[in-house]
């Protein structure tokens, strides 16, 4: 009897298409939806600022161009809707003064502005052409303790609360930067949003306050059940129980600890409707969240449109003339993120080569599909290159095809570590085409 016989076998695969559709990104299916989640969600951008704190050497053309492939990015999607910029160095308050002119004239991300909570600060943004501007306001004691002369959770929110006064008569929207919150005691983030919402209340819904909620040294744990500040979720959760609706919230979380993108799934989940990171992850030490890692989610989840992940590309190409070149194995857009080594995932892409594909690469990325030949990758690694490369299929028994694989193997049996590219191979196979009798 055969044991396995329980084991039903269709006549044609089940390729999970519900779940991986070919022509889209993974789709999520939830057996029940997360209570909280909202119904939309969407990112905001701070590479302006963010990403020059984490060493990229922004000129004002380079960052006009940045802003400009945000805008391609997005498109009408809606995924991408707000960049952020600093203000206290000429060169930047032209890049602003760029991006407020383009978006005037319809360009689809809306420029806003960073200071740190002083009133000195907030005169600096009144007349930008800005709506809104974030403001810095520390929210841990490791911050408020060592930051100010007097020292203490009341001085750090006078201080704080009186930026937000300021900003509030220049005709702008306070964006409340909790930095630290994931080490913060809910015994100030709390009590202080309560302060800013009432001496907003008399402005009006138009400068309603939002808050960032920042998980500045990348500690936030993306679990319901985690005591404490360290629980993203339950940072949403807190906050939203003070009246605040899903899109008054951001997360703006760090890599430090491997977690940047759960954290953010975590956070929408929760309740809230926007996520601040960079495209291509830029920014200080670890980097801010990738959004486009973000975004892949969020529209799988349905949340979010699909921006136009092609237009990344540009964005990386930039960032490499710049002297900031992606790591290459950066998930999606590294120059390796889609190159196998491995023989036996170059026969999968030879025989079916969405086997290892987590999507439609090609057409949802505008990247290629790579193998690139070692040691390991054997004679369809070959296979796959030539093909690739010339568009014939090349069968496993070409005289030619054989001799060239002979010679590879001979060389990294000598001991031969760099891998074979494209270049060399079309030498050795029109050398081989040539020695075998016709």
């Amino acid at each position: 009897m055969d044991e396995l016989t329980h084991i039903p076998d269709p006549p044609a695969p089940d390729l999970l298409e519900h779940a991986f559709p070919p022509d889209g990104l993974p789709r999520y299916e939830w057996a029940a939806a997360p209570a909280g989640m909202p119904a939309a969600a969407w990112t905001t951008e701070p590479t302006h600022r963010d990403g020059q704190q984490g060493g990229l050497p922004l000129t004002v053309e380079d960052g006009i161009r940045i802003y400009d492939l945000m805008c391609a990015f997005t498109g009408a999607s809606g995924a991408l809707r707000q960049a952020e910029f600093f203000v206290y160095r000429p060169a930047d308050r032209r890049m602003l003064e760029a991006a407020v002119e383009r978006h005037a004239g319809g360009a689809p991300v809306e420029p806003t502005t960073w200071i740190r909570a002083s009133r000195a600060d907030a005169e600096l943004v009144r007349g930008l052409g800005v709506r809104e501007t974030g403001m810095l306001a520390s929210a841990s004691d490791y911050h408020t303790f060592h930051k100010f002369r007097d020292g203490g959770r009341r001085a750090a929110a006078r201080t704080y609360l009186d930026a937000v006064r300021a900003v509030l008569d220049a005709g702008l929207r306070p964006r409340l930067h909790l930095e630290d919150a994931t080490r913060a005691p809910e015994a100030f983030v709390l009590p202080f949003a309560e302060a800013v919402i009432a001496a907003a209340e008399p402005y009006g819904p138009a400068q309603a306050p939002k808050f960032r909620i920042c998980d500045t040294m990348g500690l936030g744990l993306p679990w319901e059940g985690v005591t404490g500040p360290r629980s993203v979720p339950g940072q949403v959760r807190r906050l939203r129980g003070l009246g605040l609706r899903a899109d008054d919230l951001e997360f703006h979380p760090h890599n430090d600890m491997h977690l940047v993108v759960a954290n953010c799934l975590a956070a929408v989940m929760a309740g809230c409707a926007v996520v601040n990171g960079t495209l291509l992850g830029k920014g200080e030490r670890t980097g801010n969240a990738p959004l486009e890692g973000v975004l892949v989610h969020l529209v799988g989840m349905g949340l979010a449109g699909p921006p136009d992940l092609r237009a990344l590309n540009d964005l990386a190409d930039l960032y490499e003339a710049m002297g900031e070149p992606l790591p290459a194995k950066y998930p999606l857009y590294g120059r390796d993120a889609h190159r196998t080594r491995a023989g036996i995932h170059a026969d999968g892409l030879n025989k079916y080569w969405r086997m290892y594909a987590p999507f439609d690469v090609p057409r949802l990325l505008g990247r290629p599909l790579e193998v690139s030949l070692t040691k390991d990758s054997g004679l369809a690694g070959l296979v796959f290159v030539v093909r690739q490369h010339t568009g014939r299929e090349p069968a496993k028994d070409d005289p030619a095809l054989r001799a060239v694989h002979d010679e590879l193997t001979r060389q990294f049996d000598a001991g031969r570590q760099t891998a074979v590219e494209w270049e060399e191979v079309r030498g050795l196979l029109a050398q081989a085409e040539a020695a075998v009798p016709a």
